[in-house]
């Protein structure tokens, strides 16, 4: 009945949120390429390339979800070497990012629309041996149709905040019976289970396992391009602005500016969490008298510019390795927070903001053990970069720190694949 009421109100919903939807898909752009796959309509390319394989279907909604997928899917093939993976996603940057990086046995399609008729379209063309969700993507007609056809249904670093335990227990009474149908829920602590536990999950299937967020086991190698660049630039104090969103360039700006004459040979690097804004902060950089160049234009190195702005995406761990010190975005002039663990895994000392909600409980251990600098405003901003560049001992001692904080999180990535794996030959863990 619950499931009835959802496709009734489904159509509802669409025309209600269509006009937001259509408005992000064109800003951000490539809304028009492969959109029938929304609408579980696939190309004969894609049929053909799923025929007979049942493959296991990784869902994740956009770039940091993607990297966790990738990080999954790596482990679970090093488990089966036959494995055959579908990553479905659901943003077109997301998707981008996903078909740059995905390896040959694996396919990058959109996400279907949680529509009865559109998902049992999706569900006859993928024919999943298996599906993992990746963090809290639970929608009840996937979960739905994966139960009628006895596919098992796993969810990954499933962090849940208090925020959103709320939410969803306000609806309890239509969530739960959703819940109720995963098989195995991997969560990053103990009190991520515990919220898991009050919405409805059976408790035997939540497996506390860390975050795979945090799993720095695997470092990546840097690509020629930015090693070139540290070879060029070693001599260069580096202040990065990782992730950033609307009004944390221009404090950047204010803060390199502030700086320059005491450090006269640092260099701004900003990487925004939206590519698409790179012609709104090249324009703020000129208009403070900086000579920017963007990634896209970048050659043999940065010799003659002030700042390099980055205006590509899936490659913000590579740029970490550069940096000096590396400011969070999306945590002082927007809510939220950016993951700081990439730059952690670089051996960056960093600072974000007061908002960092969807990192909480990271952010308040790595203040608790110095492993990160929370600032309040622009001054602060600027006295703790002061303070770092001037410091070399104290970015080695925040390192370290926040190293250790991090150490609980180590293979992660590997015990979650184990329990994916041990499912879906035992129908159990």
């Amino acid at each position: 009945m619950i499931r009835l009421i959802y496709n009734l109100l489904w159509p509802v919903g669409l025309l209600l949120f269509l006009p937001g939807y259509l408005s992000k898909m064109f800003r951000r752009g490539g809304y028009r390429r492969n959109f029938g796959q929304r609408l579980g309509f696939y190309s004969a390319e894609s049929r053909e390339r799923l025929r007979g394989k049942h493959p296991t279907w990784i869902h994740a909604v956009s770039v940091g979800e993607i990297l966790i997928a990738l990080k999954l899917a790596k482990q679970l093939r090093a488990l089966r070497p036959d494995l055959e993976c579908v990553l479905t996603t659901t943003t077109t940057t997301g998707h981008a990012l996903a078909e740059k990086s995905v390896p040959e046995w694996m396919q990058v399609l959109y996400a279907p629309l949680d529509f009865w008729p559109v998902m049992r379209r999706a569900f006859r063309v993928i024919a999943p041996q298996r599906i993992v969700l990746i963090e809290a993507e639970v929608w009840p007609n996937l979960v739905a149709e994966a139960r009628k056809r006895e596919i098992p249904v796993v969810l990954a670093n499933a962090r849940l905040s208090p925020r959103s335990e709320r939410r969803f227990r306000r609806f309890r009474f239509f969530v739960a019976p959703t819940f109720l149908r995963l098989d195995l829920v991997c969560v990053p602590s103990s009190e991520d289970a515990e919220r898991w536990k009050n919405l409805g999950v059976k408790p035997p299937r939540i497996h506390a396992v860390g975050n795979i967020k945090y799993d720095v086991s695997n470092p990546r190698h840097s690509s020629g391009q930015v090693q070139r660049l540290i070879k060029t630039e070693t001599t260069r104090p580096i202040l990065f602005g990782g992730s950033t969103h609307r009004g944390e360039e221009k404090m950047l700006i204010e803060v390199f500016c502030a700086l320059r004459s005491e450090f006269p040979k640092l260099f701004l690097l900003l990487a925004p969490r939206h590519v698409e804004r790179a012609s709104e902060i090249e324009a703020a950089l000129r208009s403070h008298n900086l000579r920017p160049i963007r990634r896209s234009a970048l050659a043999n190195g940065a010799e003659g510019f002030d700042c390099l702005l980055i205006d590509s995406t899936g490659e913000l761990r590579d740029w970490y390795e550069i940096a000096t010190i590396v400011f969070i975005g999306k945590s002082l002039t927007a809510h939220g927070g950016q993951n700081p663990v990439e730059a952690i895994s670089a051996r960056k000392p960093v600072i974000f903001g007061p908002h960092m909600e969807n990192f909480a409980s990271l952010a308040k251990q790595l203040i608790a053990e110095n492993g990160a600098v929370c600032v309040q405003d622009l001054l602060e901003l600027i006295d703790t970069s002061r303070r770092l560049l001037r410091d070399a001992a104290a970015r080695e001692q925040l390192v370290t720190n926040a190293l250790r904080v991090l150490q609980p999180h180590r293979e992660t990535t590997a015990r979650t694949a184990v329990l994916i794996e041990k499912i879906t030959t035992s129908g159990q863990v």
